[in-house]
């Protein structure tokens, strides 16, 4: 199988992208298509669930006419929790829900008997039931993202194991299951799931007319798939306990991959979003600190702000995110006084509050654009300091430096702002990472083309370590109690302004 392609394609918040691997391990072509993101009324966040099968009929074609047709499996990767709804036909029924939605805030209270803010997939479910009964009623399965694309290319819906993990409350991390008992509970009807399988199982092939339309050839496998961050990891060479790996794509995310199956049970296992990691679901894990707006800060930014920037990149041929980045890294750490809380659709670790709020604190007109961009790009490094502390404290074993994976967090400035708020030797990957490599070595892996998990390491290569700077450290360690402080400060009047009073009494945050 030595000419054998691999596909990987990851959808996430902002877009898809697309990586074809060789069975040699060289990366043959990558690709990206952006989609938009839908906010029509407060707490939601939807996509157009067709702009995802198009999306990836058009990058895959765009990589067979690239590279070749020998493609011999595919899998996907996506960002969770996210739902699309489809009748027995395989049509999306209404809108698919992405991870930033928070429409549901009733539901989640009254399964969780707290205001915790992650959104799992069956807590979506019931608010569907109750407010959209028909649609709801018609809808055969609940989908993930990566589960709508391969049943797609299929014709099969199916649930991996590792993005199992975010229906939530019903399903069994220990033991890879849903239990039944619970679902009966929530009156969400088990027929409505898809049926549940390993990352790396062959879940069947490419149905033939598909197959024609896209250029691959007939019996293109489509394997089970993975969770966007563990597909980022292993992209990035985390294949065995202690790596210890940071994604910024729309969410900042910091993942220790350990085998200890106690760990969710304890008091900071609680805290964090716990994973079965896609090299062996029933005995190893992800650890995962996740801070809710990560990249998609700079995103708002681009998009609000930054018109200049996108008209410059356009003529230049250059990244408007690097335009945006070079003026923040004209400023000095602690942005001269000015402090960002990044929460735009409330935050996760260790918060749990779907009512925070994005707010900048100190403003005054001393501050310039380059202010408002690195003062918004710290607010990200605190709530990830913040919710790395959490992952130190269950003293899981790490092995430095944390490799800054995608997205932002390949940005010199922001790697240099990480490096010294978070307080850890940091490197780069000069060579793989990504989530759609990491779909693409998976690939490889279920069918045989390559060895096993570990080739990923072989695809990778780390650049030099950068060091904490002790100046930038002190002064970070300072804004993080500020930051901190303002959080909480702030939770009454955002909690008014939101019309959730209820959030100002609850207890979070430390």
């Amino acid at each position: 199988m030595s000419a054998a392609v691999l596909l990987g394609l990851d959808f996430g918040t902002g877009g898809a992208k697309i990586c074809a691997l060789s069975a040699g391990g060289e990366i043959l072509h990558q690709g990206y298509e952006e989609y938009p993101q839908y906010h029509d009324r407060p707490g939601y966040s939807e996509h157009d669930p067709a702009r995802y099968w198009e999306a990836c009929q058009r990058l895959i074609a765009g990589a067979v006419g690239a590279v070749g047709g020998d493609v011999a499996a595919i899998a996907v990767s996506c960002a969770l929790p996210s739902l699309v709804m489809v009748g027995a036909d395989g049509e999306p029924i209404g809108r698919a829900i992405n991870l930033l939605d928070r429409r549901a805030s009733r539901e989640v209270q009254e399964l969780t008997g707290n205001r915790i803010e992650d959104y799992p997939a069956l807590v979506s479910m019931l608010w569907l039931a109750r407010h959209e009964p028909d649609a709801f009623a018609t809808a055969a399965k609940g989908l993930t993202i990566d589960g709508f694309v391969a049943m797609c290319l299929t014709g099969r819906p199916t649930l991996n194991r590792s993005c199992a993990a975010f229906f939530g409350v019903a399903y069994d991390i220990r033991h890879c299951r849903f239990d039944e008992t619970v679902l009966g509970e929530l009156e969400i009807p088990a027929d409505k799931l898809p049926e549940l399988v390993d990352c790396d199982e062959a879940i069947g092939t490419v149905a033939a007319d598909v197959a024609a339309r896209l250029g691959v050839p007939p019996g293109c496998a489509v394997v089970g798939g993975q969770v966007d961050c563990n597909a980022a990891w292993i992209g990035g060479g985390a294949v065995a306990p202690g790596d210890f790996q940071l994604n910024l794509g729309t969410c900042g995310v910091i993942g220790i991959v350990h085998d200890r199956p106690e760990f969710p049970s304890t008091p900071a296992g609680r805290q964090v979003v716990n994973i079965p990691y896609t090299t062996d679901v029933r005995r190893v894990y992800s650890a995962v600190a996740v801070t809710m707006t990560g990249g998609q800060v700079l995103r708002y930014l681009r998009d609000v702000i930054g018109a200049q920037e996108r008209a410059d990149a356009e003529s230049l041929g250059v990244d408007a995110y690097d335009l945006l980045t070079r003026q923040a890294g004209d400023v000095p750490p602690g942005s001269d006084g000015l402090l960002a809380l990044p929460y735009f659709m409330g935050e996760r670790v260790p918060l749990w509050d779907s009512t925070a709020r994005a707010a900048y604190v100190g403003l005054s007109l001393r501050h310039g654009r380059g202010h408002l961009i690195r003062a918004m790009m710290e607010g990200v490094a605190y709530a990830l300091r913040w919710a790395l502390d959490v992952l130190r404290e269950g003293q899981l074993r790490v092995r430095e430096p944390l490799v800054l994976n995608e997205g932002g967090a390949r940005s010199a400035v922001w790697r240099r702002i990480l490096t010294d708020v978070l307080e850890v030797r940091t490197t780069t990957l000069s060579r793989g990472g990504g989530a759609a490599l990491g779909d693409a070595v998976l690939a490889g892996v279920a069918v045989g083309a390559l060895p096993g998990f570990e080739a990923a390491r072989e695809l990778c290569e780390t650049g030099d370590v950068l060091e904490p700077e002790p100046g930038a450290v002190a002064a970070y360690r300072q804004g993080l109690g500020v930051f901190q402080e303002t959080y909480r400060a702030l939770r009454g009047p955002v909690a008014s302004l939101s019309g959730a009073p209820e959030a100002a009494e609850a207890d979070g945050g430390g």
